[in-house]
């Protein structure tokens, strides 16, 4: 069974993300179920996959989750988070294009000009969360051929001090890319920081379907192993 755990609510964008899991992958049992929930969402006498929806690993929660499964004795193993990956790198681009705030990539080619000068990866969770996407960073800079800065949106140096950066490097034109799922911060929040910057902003990644795919892609890894 693959146990989808989220740290917020279960309805919403997690419910939408395991309906896109169980559409995709008819042949995986998939559970939904919250963090603090997950004691009883465990098959009792079956073996069990821990999928986090996280984008990156955020030690509270996989500590907490690891806590439940060590309880639960034999037969539950956790994945890691679903990112860093170039999966992830492509639906935040894709996220970012959908707001016209960076080229579609349709055919794999170096754009000659772009929306914006540069993109700041928002991310919540402090500086761990920051250090934690700089790879992501650098996946999605490759994508855009852009730079590509990590920064936090609930703490400092947070968007406002990346965003000072860059323009004094020449970025003029800039655009933030939240790297969360969407239950991790008010829907607000990175609208908020765009604007305190000037600068446009993409959607969470929400259940786009590369979020899906992750979700399967860890599961069949540990499956494999």
């Amino acid at each position: 069974m693959l146990v989808l755990a989220t740290p917020g609510d279960t309805a919403g964008v997690a419910e939408e993300i395991a309906s896109v899991v169980r559409v995709d992958n008819p042949q995986i049992e998939v559970r939904l179920t919250s963090v603090a929930g997950l004691a009883d969402s465990l098959p009792s006498g079956r073996e069990a996959i821990v999928v986090p929806l996280l984008t990156w690993d955020d030690p509270v929660v996989l500590a907490e989750i690891g806590k439940t499964v060590a309880a639960r004795g034999e037969g539950v193993v956790v994945t890691e988070a679903l990112g860093p990956h170039p999966l992830l790198a492509e639906a935040l681009h894709i996220r970012l294009a959908e707001r016209g705030l960076a080229r579609a990539d349709r055919v794999r080619l170096l754009n000659v000009s772009s929306p914006v000068d540069a993109v700041i990866l928002a991310t919540v969770g402090g500086e761990r969360a920051v250090h934690a996407v700089q790879a992501t960073a650098v996946l999605l800079a490759s994508r855009l051929t852009l730079p590509v800065v990590a920064a936090s949106l609930d703490s400092e140096p947070g968007v406002a001090v990346a965003a000072e950066r860059l323009r004094a490097a020449g970025a003029d034109r800039l655009a933030v890319s939240p790297c969360l799922i969407g239950y991790e911060a008010p829907r607000d929040l990175v609208e908020r920081a765009a604007a305190s910057i000037n600068a446009g902003h993409a959607e969470p990644l929400g259940s786009h379907s590369a979020v899906a795919e992750l979700v399967a892609r860890a599961y069949g890894s540990q499956l494999a192993t």
